[in-house]
């Protein structure tokens, strides 16, 4: 969430959520996504297992996360390598790839936002954005 919370958890269940008046961006405030977390982690229609539609598939299937994040890690590695730019037609230095890119949102805190930047920029993708500066 963009909003400063304070979070009551009794018996391993959040029973309460409120504004943290302490927080200098919400001010003890929730937003509306805020507002709505204790039905969002306590609804018994929420989802806990990794799904997965394969190309052209009609149904979704559980996968495991392990299986789930190397299913991730080797489509980044494999685009990075299909669409690697090591320089350009006058041999000037590139190292850069132009087959991925990364839209952030703005309810990520600004370490997280700075570790997704040297992660995206380490992969040499140069479309790194953020819904926050935009």
């Amino acid at each position: 969430m963009g909003c400063g919370q304070k979070v009551y958890v009794k018996d391993e269940r959040v029973v309460q959520i409120e504004g943290d008046p302490d927080s200098p961006v919400s001010r003890g405030r929730l937003c509306p996504k805020g507002a709505a977390s204790e039905q969002l982690v306590n609804s018994p229609a929420r989802e806990l297992r990794v799904k997965y539609r394969r190309p052209f598939g009609t149904e979704w299937e559980s996968l495991s996360l392990q299986e789930a994040t190397d299913m991730i890690a080797d489509r980044v590695i494999a685009t990075r390598a299909e669409t690697w730019e090591p320089e350009n037609e006058r041999g000037q230095t590139l190292r850069r790839t132009r087959g991925i890119a990364f839209l952030g949102g703005a309810t990520l805190d600004t370490e997280e936002n700075y570790l997704i930047k040297k992660l995206f920029t380490a992969l040499g993708a140069i479309q790194i954005e953020n819904q926050a500066r935009i």
